[in-house]
């Protein structure tokens, strides 16, 4: 994928990593980059930076905003599913299911709704890409955040069938699986943390290598061949960080 004169469509594009994703892709010669953003109003500042920027308003639990965006960005030859939400609970330490619900609804229905409506637009054609943030937990289940594990594990299923419908099309659509990350999402999470730059700069990084699943930055890949060698001790580790039931 050739970043230099493609046309995006990015969500979540006022957060953290949305925000280096935007500075990162003008770096790189992006034509346009629609930012989709449940208030457009969070997103001026950066509007008035750049003639190359267009906020459309986009909250993907809401199925007619994702209607309009697919009305208006039809000429996106990229998409960035960024957008995501964390309840950091657990299955019986929540006291209901309305966190684990908006979770699954933001980062897996929303993302398969949004990919569904965007099908016939540049972006699913020959030449064009598709890629989802996702995360290491996609892997990994982080007991204090199982129910964000689990709808993470279901979007990176969701990414390699997209995979591999769109092969024939010749659509690269790539799964990016980072480690916690300094946002204000990732603020409960512990240190070392990637910055949102390595998160950017590292996605675009395997675009443009054509990679099929990226984990950017070090500490990412860390974590990834710890994993590989030693999955059962990782998820050990991992399964120590739980809420506590009484």
């Amino acid at each position: 994928m050739i970043i230099e004169g493609s046309v995006v469509l990015l969500t979540g594009a006022n957060g953290g990593i949305g925000r280096a994703f935007v500075k990162t892709l003008l770096d790189r010669g992006a034509a346009k980059i629609y930012l989709g953003v449940r208030n457009p109003a969070s997103v001026q500042d950066l509007i008035a930076s750049s003639d190359r920027l267009v906020a459309v308003e986009l909250d993907l639990a809401r199925p007619e905003q994702i209607a309009a965006t697919a009305k208006t960005a039809t000429d996106i030859t990229l998409l960035i599913n960024n957008a995501g939400t964390a309840a950091f609970t657990g299955v019986l330490s929540a006291s209901d299911t309305t966190g684990a619900r908006t979770e699954m609804e933001v980062n897996y229905f929303g993302v398969l709704a949004l990919s569904q409506a965007l099908r016939d637009t540049p972006a699913f054609r020959a030449g064009g890409a598709v890629v989802n943030i996702l995360s290491v937990l996609s892997h990994i289940t982080l007991p204090v955040a199982g129910t964000y594990s689990a709808s993470k594990a279901a979007a990176l299923h969701l990414t390699r069938t997209l995979r591999a419908e769109l092969k024939s099309r010749g659509v690269q659509v790539l799964a990016v699986l980072p480690a916690q990350t300094d946002t204000a999402m990732g603020a409960a999470l512990p240190e070392p943390k990637l910055t949102p730059e390595q998160v950017a700069a590292g996605t675009l990084d395997a675009l443009a290598e054509e990679l099929d699943e990226v984990f950017p930055g070090e500490l990412s890949q860390t974590t990834a061949k710890a994993f590989r060698n030693d999955p059962d001790g990782i998820q050990a580790h991992m399964a120590q960080l739980v809420h506590t039931i009484s």
